[in-house]
């Protein structure tokens, strides 16, 4: 039985129809799929730059902590040197007032007058010389030459040599020293300087480690002591 017209028709649109719903799920099943892969995409394009940001920002937190740390230690030393400035400028107003009431000693005429001896002795037995000079103040000349004369026999009768003593005139010790004494050798190339300022400030480098428990108590930080 031949088709007609109108059954060829019907069986062209039949077939268009399901064309196109073909198509029409190809084409829904591409956008799904794209779809899909974009958002597969999308979260590891996210992921990513999330990872990127924490990293950044953990690197900055690591960099602002670290940069904390060296202003802590640069506060803490700050802070330091200056408790070891004031604690050095406290030392220092000691030890000037100490030697300040240095001028007090040589008013008590009797107190110098054996305090050089000890001076010059001492002197004469670090130098062991046959022939000292002693320089002094101008106005402690007869006090040193009275001591001279008193510890040239002990001098003697200690090392058993013979011993020269002169004071240099042409030379004075500075007359706002304190007082003391300075002995030097034939040749003026072996000094000792027993000034009360020298003497003083040997005393003062010797007990400094006392002075500083005394004056701000022991270093908890140190862990042998001398």
């Amino acid at each position: 039985m031949a088709l007609t017209d109108a059954d060829v028709q019907k069986q062209i649109k039949h077939m268009m129809a399901f064309i196109e719903q073909e198509a029409k799920e190809k084409v829904e099943e591409i956008e799904a799929k794209a779809e899909e892969e974009f958002n597969i995409e999308k979260g590891r394009l996210v992921q990513t730059q999330r990872v990127k940001i924490m990293e950044y920002y953990e690197k900055k937190e690591k960099q602002i902590e670290q940069h904390k740390k060296i202003q802590m230690s640069n506060l803490k030393n700050q802070a330091r040197l200056k408790v070891l400035k004031v604690r050095d400028d406290m030392i220092t107003d000691l030890l000037n007032e100490a030697r300040k009431r240095l001028i007090d000693i040589a008013k008590d005429s009797a107190r110098y007058s054996e305090l050089l001896e000890g001076l010059l002795l001492q002197g004469f037995y670090q130098l062991l010389e046959p022939k000292v000079t002693v320089r002094c103040r101008q106005q402690d000349v007869d006090l040193v030459q009275a001591a001279i004369n008193k510890n040239i026999p002990i001098y003697r009768e200690a090392v058993k040599c013979d011993l020269v003593v002169k004071i240099d005139l042409g030379r004075f010790l500075p007359a706002e020293i304190a007082g003391g004494v300075e002995l030097y050798n034939d040749n003026v190339k072996i000094k000792v300087s027993n000034t009360l300022e020298s003497r003083a400030a040997l005393i003062a480098h010797q007990m400094m480690p006392e002075i500083r428990v005394t004056l701000f108590g022991a270093n908890p930080n140190r862990k042998f002591m001398d």
